[in-house]
């Protein structure tokens, strides 16, 4: 116990703790956006799925309660580690490079923040009971899930803003990872280009796949 509190305690301890973390979210990522798609299969098949997953009761719940320990960890390591290399180097570099710094790692912080708002918002939107974005949204609290997604996808800018936040949560998604396979140890030079390629494949579906269910909304190609 001694030995797990110590290495709680150190810095590659809360970047491990990081990485499993942030691996349950996205897990979660990928099963939220799989049964999301079940739009384009109709209203009964989205629909049934949120019934079904409302049927778990108590299993869903402790879900829940896995997937908000995880982000409440992730957060916090993440604002510790920031913390302890802000105090490590209280004085900032007269001059700083990046060499092999890429876009996603440099917004890392700003991503993280947006996606924090976002989760906010969209619990706000769709589950909480729902928020009014337009004079046309409806919210039916009786599991018409359908009709709730096509009506708030209806208005331009609640899809735009979507949107937006998916790319940051792609940049997210990306470099973290990419660091997560750092962490745990999985890379070697010989096999870095695929394992970066496949972070980056990940970020990609989660992205276009998330993002086609407001566009195709939006298009009326969904209705």
């Amino acid at each position: 116990m001694q030995r797990t509190l110590t290495l709680f305690d150190t810095s590659i301890g809360k970047k491990a703790v990081m990485a499993v973390t942030g691996l349950i979210l996205l897990g979660f990522l990928v099963g939220h956006m799989l049964g999301n798609l079940q739009v384009f299969l109709g209203a009964d098949a989205l629909n049934g799925y949120a019934h079904k997953l409302r049927a778990l009761g108590p299993l869903l719940w402790g879900v829940r309660s896995v997937l908000l320990l995880a982000l409440v960890l992730h957060t916090w390591m993440v604002v510790d580690l920031y913390v302890r290399s802000t105090a490590a180097r209280p004085v900032g570099y007269r001059a700083y490079k990046t060499v092999a710094t890429s876009y996603a790692a440099k917004v890392m912080w700003l991503s993280g923040i947006v996606i924090l708002l976002f989760v906010v918002y969209h619990l706000a939107h769709f589950t909480y009971p729902g928020i009014a974005m337009s004079s046309s949204y409806t919210h039916d609290s009786h599991g018409e899930v359908y009709k709730n997604v096509i009506s708030g996808f209806s208005v331009p800018w609640v899809t735009a803003l979507y949107v937006l936040a998916q790319i940051f949560l792609g940049l997210h998604i990306f470099h973290g990872a990419w660091s997560l396979l750092q962490t745990l140890g999985i890379n070697h030079p010989r096999y870095n280009g695929p394992l970066r390629g496949l972070a980056k494949s990940i970020a990609l579906v989660i992205v276009a796949g998330n993002c086609s269910i407001p566009l195709a909304i939006l298009a009326g190609l969904v209705k």
